[in-house]
């Protein structure tokens, strides 16, 4: 498989990853060894150079990895030829998963508003409390994302599919 890596969204490496171990970096071959130590900690010996590696953070769905390697912190993001199939088309993961309005799920009463305008929320962070039919809901955000506007106050009545927050 072919990969591109974007390295700190700077440079930019071709990987090709071959059946029998070789790696070619940029179409010069490399026969790395790699030993896992414990989950996600690696060593590495590449041409007689030993080098120390673990995956500080990753995410799945970006395909994003941020790796220190010999102390040195590194943004590795993978494409392939699918990626940039999609990206060409219009319909690239992170426009798809851009979120531009929390609509209310049920008719019901606005508890608490726990975010203001212009606040940065992440997904999972609690927006708004609602009551409905005696039970409170609590509105999470369903994605990474800047609040625009807040169209609803404490106190107010809601119906279903009204817009209460719209983003950035």
């Amino acid at each position: 498989m072919i990969y591109k890596a974007t390295v700190n969204d700077k440079r930019v490496i071709s990987v090709d990853l071959q059946s029998d171990g070789t790696v070619l970096l940029d179409g010069n071959v490399s026969s790395p060894d790699i030993f896992e130590v414990k989950e996600g900690i690696y060593s590495i010996i590449n041409e007689r150079k030993s080098f120390n590696s673990e995956v500080i953070k990753f995410d799945k769905e970006e395909r994003i990895f941020h790796i220190r390697v010999n102390n040195n912190v590194y943004k590795v993001q993978l494409r392939d030829r699918f990626d940039d199939l999609l990206h060409e088309l219009g319909m690239d993961a992170a426009k798809s998963k851009k979120v531009s309005e929390l609509k209310a799920p049920m008719p019901g009463l606005v508890v608490e508003v726990c975010i203001s305008e212009g606040q940065e929320v992440k997904k999972g962070d609690k927006l708004v409390v609602l009551e409905a039919m005696k039970m409170e809901n609590i509105l999470k955000a369903p994605a990474d994302a800047v609040v625009k506007k807040i169209s609803i106050t404490k106190g107010q009545t809601v119906e279903k599919n009204e817009a209460l927050i719209l983003f950035v």
